[in-house]
């Protein structure tokens, strides 16, 4: 007894440590509004850049249509293409990306399918590669790359390629706004971009001297000369997170990068399960992780006694317990209440953030046992991280 009121005196201290050095020395990665690129305005270049957008699509018949036709609307004064690359899709994909296309003939839009994939190659990688090696023809100096499933709006290419051009940045990329609408959205669409800043703060990315590196692939605007200087895509052709390797390779290779969110751009893939946004976790947590069983390890006992712990030893009765606990509990509910007023939801949410947290601790784990199984990466019928006789 005495010494489980030990551990628990010395526990809840360390949870407050914890969260005194999350809310006050990373970088501020909980303030979204500094890194909202929808307040910020950068003049136009003095001649705009050619730009060629590049969209890897593997069924996306329920919304390559509508990405196709807001691509057509871009309000971009310089020269600018779309390639749709259509990765062996089976429900139509790109017959209906060509009637869109036709339908916005005022676009240049191309649809072609990808060759058969590589081996050693991602899917997603794949795609991207085939559709960059069609766009250099036409020798753009931005890759602009983004999803099949992403709409933006009439000024995002020039927003970004202003971004772009005036901070002189290799990689410039946006966050989009990703659904939160069914129940399950709401509880744990927020938390995930909560805990990718908190993995990936902005104002480290943008500092050349850090080595932190992040990017998201839904909307991505590549300098060609900065793609060229890492030896193109094959460089990173097997990563399963692939929007941040990229970012990495082209910042240790001199290139500055530069990550932002939107509500401009927006999502159209919806998750009206929590088994869907379990699996969405779980196909890269443990990539995330390196593969590593003993940072598995870690990470599991970094979320329970940092986003757990708080909670349940709110409830202590221990007077030497409970203080430090709910202070925690009230730092970890201020960080998140911005991102929860970000995606405009109830505040009330904020607080909830230990029950998202103790859910993406059961995916993360799911993820390890799904790679130990064989099934690593699984994406749309792919299994994309087999585990290897020596992992």
């Amino acid at each position: 007894m005495a010494l489980s009121s030990i551990t628990l005196e010395g526990l809840a201290p360390l949870s407050f440590l914890i969260w005194l050095v999350l809310f006050f020395a990373r970088a501020n990665f909980w303030r979204v509004w500094e890194f909202d690129s929808d307040h910020t305005q950068f003049p136009s270049p003095a001649k705009w850049p050619r730009v060629a957008a590049v969209i890897p699509a593997r069924n996306e018949a329920a919304s390559i249509a509508e990405v196709v036709r807001a691509l057509a609307l871009q309000d971009y004064a310089g020269e600018f293409s779309a390639i749709v690359v259509d990765d062996h899709s089976d429900d139509g994909t790109a017959e209906l990306a060509r009637r869109a296309a036709i339908e916005v003939s005022i676009a240049k839009v191309t649809i072609f399918s990808a060759p058969k994939l590589l081996s050693g190659w991602t899917g997603k990688l794949g795609a991207l590669n085939a559709g960059v090696a069609s766009a250099a023809a036409c020798n753009p100096d931005y890759f602009w790359f983004t999803d099949a499933d992403v709409i933006h709006a009439p000024d995002a290419l020039r927003r970004l390629v202003s971004r772009a051009e005036a901070d002189k940045l290799a990689l410039t990329s946006w966050m989009v706004l990703l659904k939160a609408e069914t129940f399950a959205e709401r509880m744990l669409i927020p938390p995930f971009l909560y805990f990718f800043l908190m993995l990936y703060p902005p104002k480290w990315i943008a500092n050349p001297g850090a080595r932190t590196a992040g990017a998201a692939g839904g909307c991505i605007l590549l300098e060609r000369t900065a793609l060229e200087n890492i030896g193109g895509l094959s460089a990173i052709r097997n990563e399963i997170i692939d929007d941040c390797a990229l970012a990495r390779a082209v910042k240790r290779s001199g290139g500055n990068i530069w990550m932002g969110l939107t509500r401009s751009s927006l999502s159209l893939r919806s998750y009206k399960t929590f088994s869907e946004i379990r699996d969405m976790i779980a196909r890269t947590a443990f990539a995330q992780l390196r593969y590593s069983t003993r940072l598995l390890l870690g990470t599991l006992v970094g979320l329970t006694v940092t986003f757990l712990l708080p909670v349940a030893l709110t409830f202590s009765s221990n007077p030497y317990v409970w203080p430090s606990a709910l202070a925690a509990w009230c730092l970890m509910t201020g960080s998140f209440l911005p991102t929860v007023t970000f995606y405009r939801l109830r505040p009330i949410l904020a607080p909830l953030l230990p029950l998202a947290a103790l859910f993406y601790l059961y995916a993360t784990w799911l993820s390890a046992v799904r790679y130990w199984l064989g099934k690593g990466g699984y994406w749309k019928g792919r299994e994309q991280a087999k585990r290897t006789a020596s992992s």
